[in-house]
């Protein structure tokens, strides 16, 4: 899942972006809360982002649960296209 930093009243905030369209630097992790939680400890989206985020502005859990974009299931084993089975 691409996550992106948001400019909102001055600060940044971390907004998920499930359909890759939203512009700037984007970060990618794994839908799981423990990877989640992982990344705000480490403080990997104000490293990812190049800018300071605010910490209030995200929870892991939310975080995890906003990952799978709208559409699609995560788990789903995509076929390769025809031709590139070679």
């Amino acid at each position: 899942m691409r996550w992106v930093a948001a400019a909102r009243d001055g600060r940044y905030a971390v907004v998920a972006d499930p359909h890759r369209r939203m512009s700037g630097r984007g970060a990618w992790l794994h839908p799981t809360p423990e990877c989640a939680a992982l990344a705000v400890k480490r403080k990997a989206f104000t490293r990812a982002f190049r800018v300071p985020v605010e910490s209030s502005t995200f929870d892991p859990a939310v975080l995890a649960a906003g990952a799978s974009p709208t559409g699609t299931d995560a788990d789903t084993t995509v076929q390769p296209e025809s031709g590139s089975e070679i």
